[in-house]
């Protein structure tokens, strides 16, 4: 049946996937930490265990981690990988090890730098590239020491290192100081700058429950150009951030669900359906705005959600 896991331990993250843990289940899904990928990862949950009778459990994890117990064996989905963001471990584990598989149906998905429409009328602020004047920054400087503030990513976000290169690249890397913290609490911070009328610039994305409850602005950008998109990861160079430059728009992402090749083998059916999940931006943006805004359980909301769209589930498991 399942492949015995080796010892996963990450400095990064705290949680530690024991052998013991990953035998208790016959499929283990990787959940890292943004609110689509928790709705994702619940529902998949729900799915395969009304269906196919299997014992599904959830993991935290960021992506490298979950990749790579993916290889092992320790674990055996990820619910939403990001890509282009996660292009080098698509790389290792897809094209090069063949250890995973990727569903073939994407998910759209936009990236960008957003403001408040309030703060657009404001500022004035119109082009990403602004923020690199240093009186435009000034605008957003809550703490009087001279830099602006952006909200770049929670740590261990593939897009959260891109945007240190988009920031370098742009120039306001030298004008603001680019916050890395958890998504909830930045979006508590938009909330307060909202409800305050203060300025507010962050790094905002689609499939996002963000634009359903706030008037957002996304700041213009020159269009994405595969020419003018150098973007390595820390896992690949510890230079990437000074050989890596991305001055232009990201280009559209495709969000697909990954599972280990070894599900073919151990259990084939799970293997097939996760093959054939089909979402789309509205399905996974109205998941997230019932978890984060309506404040719903995230097991109680997947057992509802799977109950009212039995012939969507039905068609992945034909």
């Amino acid at each position: 049946m399942m492949k015995c896991p080796k010892l996963l331990v990450a400095a990064s993250l705290s949680t530690v996937f024991t052998v013991g843990a990953a035998q208790a289940a016959d499929v283990v899904i990787g959940v890292p930490n943004w609110p689509s990928v928790l709705a994702t990862a619940h529902v998949l949950k729900v799915a395969l265990e009304d269906n196919l009778g299997l014992e599904v459990e959830l993991q935290n994890g960021t992506n490298p981690v979950v990749f790579e117990a993916m290889d092992t064996g320790a674990m055996h989905v990820h619910p939403e990988v990001w890509l282009p963001n996660q292009t080098n471990l698509f790389n290792t584990y897809v094209t090069e090890k063949g250890t995973v598989k990727q569903n073939p149906n994407g998910v759209a998905g936009d990236q960008a730098m957003c403001v408040t429409k309030a703060t657009a009328e404001r500022t004035g602020i119109v082009d990403l590239a602004e923020l690199s004047d240093p009186d435009m920054a000034g605008n957003f400087d809550t703490d009087g020491d001279g830099k602006g503030e952006i909200w770049i990513g929670a740590a261990g976000w593939a897009s959260t290192n891109v945007e240190k290169i988009r920031a370098k690249s742009y120039g306001y890397a030298e004008t603001m100081q680019l916050k890395e913290m958890d998504e909830s609490l930045a979006l508590a911070e938009v909330d307060n700058a909202v409800a305050q009328d203060k300025n507010i610039v962050f790094f905002c994305y689609t499939p996002h429950h963000m634009f359903a409850l706030h008037d957002l602005v996304i700041l213009k950008e020159p269009a994405y150009d595969e020419s003018k998109w150098t973007v390595i990861q820390p896992t690949d160079d510890p230079e990437w951030l000074e050989k890596s430059d991305a001055g232009v728009a990201w280009n559209t992402a495709k969000l697909h669900i990954h599972y280990a090749a070894s599900l073919e083998g151990d259990q084939p059916e799970a293997a097939k359906m996760l093959s054939q999940v089909n979402l789309d931006t509205s399905v996974v943006s109205a998941m997230t705005y019932a978890l984060v805004v309506e404040k719903q359980d995230p097991a109680e909301f997947a057992r509802k959600w799977v109950d009212e769209n039995a012939d969507a589930v039905d068609s992945w498991l034909k």
